[in-house]
């Protein structure tokens, strides 16, 4: 059944208390030291329907930085710039099986190239095809991209989450030098890297997040505006990718519990949405160990589960 917004809005105060007592169970992201600054205990929501009207509960004025969710949107970027074929020779199109940030595969598995583009390897690879002559111009077309997403002109980089994620970044750097050997990266690493660290650094609110989602639910046309900004194939794409890998080694019990295309990031924030209907932005920063929200997935497992969102 989908609820008004009203009525949704009864619900969720009790939903939130409820899946905040889950936040004792994880732990804040501090291999990001700026991260491990945020409230272990902090979760908010925010629903947004097709009117632009919202319903919210919790630490909805919390910022955050999007980290892994905006992978959603460089990958739609991407093939804005380039076309599926182009992206899709730097990507497949399979979940790993593997930590996020893990190269097994890259060096196991022919052809070399990261198995999807929600993976850390896989982002990387996607940063690397953004369209600008120089990391500062593809990094304010991505910005821009992602203000426009937001229906926010104001969104903007966290500068100090991005010299963390820069200065301790020596993960990433392994995969990117590695995706270099391969083949798969072709311009100067650190400049690709700069881009990649930035557009994970994007500071957001849940209800950036929640209008970000409403874009993709409603196939990549503004139900605000009635502007269409992303093909309707290219949302499909990102969205089959949420489901199969947007959480990260938790995505097929994430399908099960919730039954939604979602996009997690390691500051706590989840992106998802009922298609069609709402645009849904949460933060939860205690992460379980696969590195999602723990109270956040709990609240959406309770809220689909009252309210029958699984599209399955």
């Amino acid at each position: 059944m989908t609820l008004p917004l009203e009525k949704i809005q009864i619900l969720l105060p009790d939903a939130v208390e409820s899946s905040r007592k889950l936040a004792v169970q994880g732990e804040v992201a501090s291999y990001i030291p700026e991260l491990s600054r945020a409230p272990q205990h902090a979760l908010g929501v925010c629903i947004m329907d097709r009117t632009g009207k919202q319903a919210s509960a919790g630490d909805t004025e919390l910022k955050f930085t999007l980290q892994s969710i905006s992978k959603v949107f460089t990958l739609l970027l991407a093939l804005l710039d380039r076309g599926e074929e182009a992206v899709f020779t730097k990507v497949g199109k399979e979940p790993t099986g593997d930590d996020f940030n893990s190269m097994l595969k890259l060096e196991l598995v022919e052809p070399g190239i990261p198995f999807n583009p929600l993976i850390n390897a896989g982002a990387i690879a996607i940063s690397s095809l953004i369209e600008g002559k120089n990391p500062k111009e593809k990094s304010q077309r991505i910005l821009d991209f992602f203000r426009k997403s937001a229906g926010n002109s104001s969104i903007d980089v966290e500068e100090s989450v991005f010299r963390s994620e820069a200065d301790s970044a020596h993960r990433n750097r392994s995969l990117a030098y590695f995706l270099k050997d391969n083949g798969v990266l072709t311009g100067d690493v650190e400049e690709i890297l700069e881009v990649y660290f930035r557009h994970c650094s994007i500071e957001v609110t849940c209800s950036d997040v929640a209008r970000m989602a409403l874009l993709l639910a409603c196939n990549g046309t503004d139900p605000l505006t009635g502007e269409t900004l992303i093909p309707r194939r290219y949302v499909q794409i990102a969205k089959t990718f949420m489901v199969t890998c947007g959480m990260y080694n938790a995505s097929g019990e994430f399908a099960i519990g919730v039954g939604l295309p979602a996009k997690s990031g390691v500051s706590g924030g989840i992106l998802t949405m009922v298609p069609g209907t709402y645009g849904i932005g949460l933060v939860g920063p205690a992460l379980n160990d696969k590195g999602n929200s723990v109270a956040g997935v709990h609240l959406l497992e309770q809220l689909s589960s009252k309210l029958d969102w699984s599209m399955f």
